[in-house]
């Protein structure tokens, strides 16, 4: 039995990595715009989580404290 229908391109547009050792989650999420986003969550880090994001030519555009839910995956709450 095939996984994949056809030929294609496959893009991985969202991963979350869990260390249980240390609490940390580290998500990476290609955006609708084509910029890219790296969230680091976790009771281990002060002042809150955090969030870079990268531009279309892998960039640094910016950082700051992360808004969204941390070591969710988005698609469970952006569609529900």
């Amino acid at each position: 039995m095939d996984l994949i229908n056809g030929p294609g391109e496959w893009k991985i547009r969202e991963q979350i990595i869990e260390d249980p050792a240390t609490g940390l989650s580290i998500q990476f999420e290609a955006l609708p715009d084509g910029e890219f986003a790296i969230r680091l969550f976790g009771e281990c880090i002060r002042f809150g989580n955090r969030e870079f994001v990268f531009d279309t030519h892998g960039e640094f555009a910016g950082a700051g404290t992360a808004l969204v839910d941390g070591g969710k995956a988005t698609w469970l709450y952006k569609y529900t």
